[in-house]
C-alpha cells in the first residue's frame, strides 16, 4: 500500500511541478505587462501574497481532522481555483489581489503537508532519498514545462489566460492523485497548534529562511525584469536550466542529508548564499561599464539559477525536525508553524527591501541579504541530531 501511495504522490508532485513552472515563468511578467506596477507596488503586493503563509498554522490546525493527504488534496484545489481566476476573473487590480490570495493559500497549505507526507512514505534512514526523489520528479516536470513555455511564448501569440488555465488543470490533476492515496490515520491529540522550546532552533532557522527567501522571490526576478529588461521567455529558459540541473541536484541533496547530515547541508547552503548575494551586488557594479553589460546579465542570471537550486536544502530543515520531534504527531503541525513564522518575516522584508532599493540601489538589498545568510551559517553550528537518529 505504501508503494502505491508513493507512486501516486510522485505523480502528484510532477503535476505540481507543471503548475510551479508556469507560475515561475509567467507571474511577474503578468503583473508587469497587465497591471504595469512599480517596484514599490510589487513589494507591497507581497503582503497579501504572503499572508496565507502566515496564517497557515491556524488553517491547517482547523483542518487537522482531515489528515495530511486530504489537506494536501484540498490545498491543490484551492490553488487551482485561484490560478484559473487570475487568468479569467481578474478584471482589475483589486480583484486580482483577491484571487492571488486564494491561490497563495492553496500553495502555502500544501507546503508543510507535502514534506510530512513524503517523510511518512520513507523508511528509517532514507528520508532524504525519498524527499529527493519526490523533488527530483517535480523538477523534471518543471523542466519540460519550462521548455514548452519558452517555446510557446517565443514563437506563438499566447495570452496569460491560457497559461493560467494549464497550471490550474495540473493542480486539479495533482489533487485527484492525492485523493486516491490511502488516508492517513492520526492519533488523537488535543493540541492543534504546537510551539515548544525543544524546537526553538527550527523556529530560528525558519525566521532566517523567511528573510532569505523573500529577498530572492521578490527582488531576484525584479532585477532581471526592471534592470535588465528580461521577459517571459528568459524566465522560462532560466526555469529550464534550473530544472535540468535540479533533476539531479535535488536527489543528490537528499543523498547528502542521509550521508552527511542536516548541519553539513544547511551550512553549505548558507556559504553559497553569501556568495550569491555578493554576486548580485557585484553584477550591479559591472552594469553600465563598457562591454560588461552582458557579463552583468550573465552573472545575475547565474545567481538566480543557483539560488533556486539551493531551495532544495529546505528538505534538511524538515528532516531535522523529524529527527528531533518529541512525537511523530508533532511533525506536520510544527512544519506549519515554521511556515507561519517564516511568512511573518516575509511580509516585512519586501517593504524594508523596497526602502533600501529606492534609497541606495538594489545592490544594497543583496548586501543586506548576505548578512542574513551569515547569521544562518552561525545558527547551523547548533544543529545536533539525537544519537539514536544519527545511527539510523
Amino acid at each position: 500500500m505504501k508503494n502505491k501511495d508513493l507512486v501516486l504522490f510522485l505523480i502528484a508532485s510532477a503535476c505540481v511541478g507543471v503548475s510551479q513552472s508556469i507560475d515561475s515563468a509567467v507571474f511577474n511578467n503578468y503583473l508587469n505587462d497587465v497591471f504595469h506596477i512599480t517596484v514599490s507596488q510589487r513589494t507591497l503586493l507581497e503582503f497579501p501574497r504572503e499572508f496565507p503563509g502566515f496564517i497557515v498554522v491556524f488553517v491547517s490546525g482547523l483542518l487537522l481532522f482531515l489528515g495530511d493527504t486530504r489537506v494536501a488534496a484540498l490545498a491543490n484545489v484551492f490553488a487551482a481555483v485561484g490560478m484559473a481566476s487570475l487568468g479569467f476573473l481578474s478584471g482589475d487590480f483589486a480583484t486580482m489581489v483577491v484571487w492571488m490570495t486564494v491561490y497563495s493559500m492553496g500553495q502555502h497549505l500544501f507546503m508543510p503537508v507535502s514534506n510530512s507526507i513524503g517523510m511518512s512514505l520513507a523508511g528509517k534512514g532514507n528520508m532524504g532519498k525519498v524527499l529527493g526523489r519526490i523533488n527530483g520528479l517535480n523538477t523534471a516536470a518543471f523542466l519540460v514545462t519550462s521548455l514548452l513555455t519558452a517555446a510557446v511564448f517565443r514563437f506563438v501569440k499566447v495570452n496569460y489566460r491560457v497559461a493560467f488555465f494549464v497550471g490550474a488543470a495540473a493542480f486539479i490533476a495533482s489533487a485527484v492523485m492525492i485523493f486516491m492515496m490511502t488516508p492517513q490515520k492520526r492519533g488523537i491529540r488535543k493540541e492543534r497548534f504546537i510551539l515548544r522550546k525543544e524546537y526553538k532552533l527550527f523556529y530560528l532557522l525558519s525566521i532566517i529562511f523567511g528573510a532569505r527567501k523573500q529577498v530572492f522571490i521578490t527582488f531576484g526576478p525584479w532585477v532581471l525584469i526592471k534592470i535588465f529588461g528580461q521577459g517571459v521567455s528568459t524566465f522560462a529558459v532560466l526555469g529550464f536550466i534550473i530544472a535540468g540541473i535540479g533533476m539531479f541536484f535535488k536527489p543528490y541533496v537528499g543523498h547528502l542529508i542521509d550521508k552527511k547530515g542536516e548541519r553539513f547541508v544547511l551550512a553549505g547552503e548558507a556559504v553559497l548564499l553569501i556568495l550569491i548575494c555578493l554576486g548580485y551586488a557585484f553584477a550591479g557594479m559591472l552594469r553600465g561599464s563598457l562591454h560588461l553589460d552582458d557579463i552583468a546579465l550573465l552573472l545575475t542570471s547565474a545567481c538566480f539559477v543557483i539560488d533556486q537550486l539551493l531551495m532544495a536544502a529546505g528538505m534538511a530543515r524538515s528532516t531535522y525536525l523529524k529527527k528531533i520531534a518529541l512525537s511523530p504527531e508533532d511533525v506536520s503541525p510544527t512544519l506549519s508553524m515554521g511556515i507561519s513564522i517564516d511568512h511573518g518575516v516575509s511580509m516585512v522584508v519586501p517593504w524594508l527591501g523596497s526602502l533600501v532599493w529606492n534609497a541606495f540601489g538594489y545592490e544594497y538589498v543583496f548586501l543586506a541579504a548576505a548578512a542574513v545568510a551569515f547569521i544562518n551559517l552561525l545558527l547551523t553550528r547548533n544543529i545536533v541530531i539525537p544519537e539514536a537518529e544519527a545511527r539510523e
